[in-house]
């Protein structure tokens, strides 16, 4: 990457414009059937599941980027982390506003981390949810830290010492791209085509990072929230390497802390069979 590449310190915590989105019951089922969601809330329209907040703020996450970043690092920019902090459950009926800004940024060897922060509220001001986005820019290091990066959730490794209080097993349908594309509003074309997917380097098509989130979120549900998303408060991962259709997940969940009400729970997701981690880092707060 040219060394002339800078960011623009001047867009940094400078709120995008506003975008609206009305919430349907037909929307919220879609996207539940999209991931294979089995909570009867969901399944029948009555609560959104957690990932679907990525939808009505889909437009106010681009935003943000191409004000600070140069557009030339557009292409090159990858989903890193996603970190949910819910105030309420979406509802059918809703109607929301969103809008982002990027709060910082880092440069580091192979690249540059930065840090967007997303906020949904009603349209008569209720606070729905906040959402810290960390996208990585491959290749290009911007050479300084400024402002502020998303909120920690490191996975702490001594908990791998004592058995997990639930594993989840789940299946990546051959499908599911072209489900969970329409449902999310994503149109990437890694996820749905092919050739493009190849030409990009890949091995084909591969899932969207946060449908894998969304099966994550209903496998810590299920077994340690009571299938209840009003009891979820926070919601975070790290999107560590690429799902492809087909594959079989496996999800291990650990208590990691109680406080204030709630309960914390650490988790990771396995690609069965590849060796490898698809997400790192998962962190759950749970009210009690």
């Amino acid at each position: 990457m040219a060394d002339d590449l800078a960011f623009d310190d001047a867009g940094l915590d400078k709120w995008s414009d506003e975008d609206r989105f009305e919430v349907t019951r037909e929307r919220i089922v879609e996207y539940a059937e999209a991931t294979n969601d089995p909570i009867a809330a969901h399944r029948g329209g009555d609560l959104a599941p957690p990932v679907f907040a990525i939808v009505p703020v889909f437009e106010s996450l681009l935003v943000p980027a191409v004000e600070v970043a140069p557009v030339e690092l557009i292409p090159r920019v990858v989903h890193g982390e996603q970190d949910f902090w819910f105030h309420r459950p979406i509802r059918p009926g809703d109607k929301l506003i969103s809008r982002g800004k990027m709060i910082g940024y880092e440069g580091l060897e192979k690249g540059t981390r930065a840090a967007i922060l997303l906020e949904c509220r009603t349209e008569e001001g209720e606070l729905v949810n906040e959402q810290y986005v960390t996208c990585f820019f491959r290749g290009h290091n911007a050479g300084k830290r400024i402002g502020e990066l998303s909120p920690g959730h490191k996975f702490d490794d001594a908990l791998r010492e004592q058995a997990p209080v639930a594993k989840v097993v789940q299946h990546v349908d051959h499908d599911q791209t072209f489900r969970y594309g329409p449902a999310a509003g994503d149109p990437m074309p890694i996820h749905l085509d092919e050739d493009v997917a190849r030409d990009a380097g890949l091995p084909g098509i591969i899932a969207h990072g946060l449908c894998t989130m969304a099966f994550t979120s209903w496998a810590v549900l299920t077994e340690v929230a009571g299938s209840d998303v009003s009891r979820l408060r926070r919601l975070a991962v790290r999107f560590s390497k690429m799902v492809l259709p087909g594959d079989d997940l496996e999800t291990r969940i650990w208590t990691s802390g109680r406080g204030d009400g709630a309960t914390t729970y650490a988790f990771e997701t396995a690609r069965v069979g590849a060796g490898e981690m698809a997400i790192t880092d998962g962190l759950a707060v749970i009210a009690d």
